[in-house]
């Protein structure tokens, strides 16, 4: 049976679901977490560090939600605050330091919306990013492996190559944020959800990622094995991109341009023939 947009967003939030730090564990060796954005305070929903994607050292940023409610707390749910993108922008300009291709995995309803991250500047720190993502020389590739929620996952999807498990979600706002802004009713965010565009498929026809990944033996060995293989093409490819800059900013300049216009609305089937791997 075809799943409707909202049944993937509760897939997308499953508590089954592996979080940022498994996909750190079971692609990546050596990993060695680094801390803080040398303004203010570390910020538990980023894990950032440098680590090794076989012989190729690489800096990996992760937007982490937890599992255990204590654990969950911690990390804000998985909605970081403005020290933890700042703490990933940090790092991402050590990457460029190093000559190191930075690597994100992106999980969040959005960035942290409180009255104390907003007096730190969230907008701002998402806002320098965005920009900075931009103009980065090295190559950025960006995985949503779950929610894809607003400013807050974007901060760290401006990258060359993006892309998206089959069941993960990308949004400007929540179904329930959006179905409670049109229709003052959250119970209508099945509704909301399929006029949002928000699943794989549709970013795929939309053009705003490279490909979905397949979910078949999610969080199994052989699942990481295929998406390490994934990025390691991938970073060969565009390390050998002279015009790596030019590429990343016309990616952007395309959004919503469909491969082929003739191409039927994702939201009469559930795949696109030969986008899951």
């Amino acid at each position: 049976m075809n799943k409707t947009a909202y049944d993937k967003v509760k897939i997308a939030r499953g508590n089954d679901r592996p979080t940022g730090l498994d996909f750190i564990r079971g692609i990546f060796t050596d990993f060695l977490e680094l801390h803080g954005d040398r303004r203010y305070s570390d910020d538990a929903a980023i894990v950032a560090g440098v680590a090794f994607l076989n012989s190729l050292p690489v800096t990996v940023i992760a937007i982490e939600k937890g599992r255990s409610a204590k654990e969950r707390t911690l990390r804000s749910f998985g909605s970081p605050n403005p020290e933890g993108y700042r703490k990933a922008l940090r790092l991402m300009k050590q990457a460029e330091k190093f000559k190191r291709p930075i690597i994100c995995f992106v999980d969040t309803s959005g960035a942290y919306c409180g009255i104390e991250a907003e007096a730190h500047g969230q907008g701002q720190a998402i806002a320098e990013n965005l920009m900075t993502m931009m103009t980065l020389n090295v190559p950025i590739i960006s995985i949503l492996i779950g929610e894809g929620g607003s400013g807050g996952a974007l901060a760290l999807a401006v990258a060359d190559r993006v892309y998206m498990l089959e069941n993960a979600v990308y949004s400007v706002i929540s179904p329930e944020g959006c179905a409670n802004i049109l229709w003052k009713d959250p119970s209508k965010a099945a509704q909301a959800a399929a006029c949002l565009k928000l699943t794989a498929q549709d970013a795929l026809y939309y053009g705003i990622i490279e490909d979905i990944l397949s979910e078949t033996n999610l969080g199994e060995s052989t699942f990481y094995q295929r998406i390490k293989e994934k990025l390691l093409h991938e970073l060969d490819v565009l390390n050998m991109d002279p015009k790596l800059l030019d590429n990343r900013y016309k990616r952007f300049r395309k959004f919503g341009m469909q491969n082929d216009p003739k191409e039927k609305d994702p939201a009469e089937k559930d795949t696109i023939q030969g986008s899951v791997e």
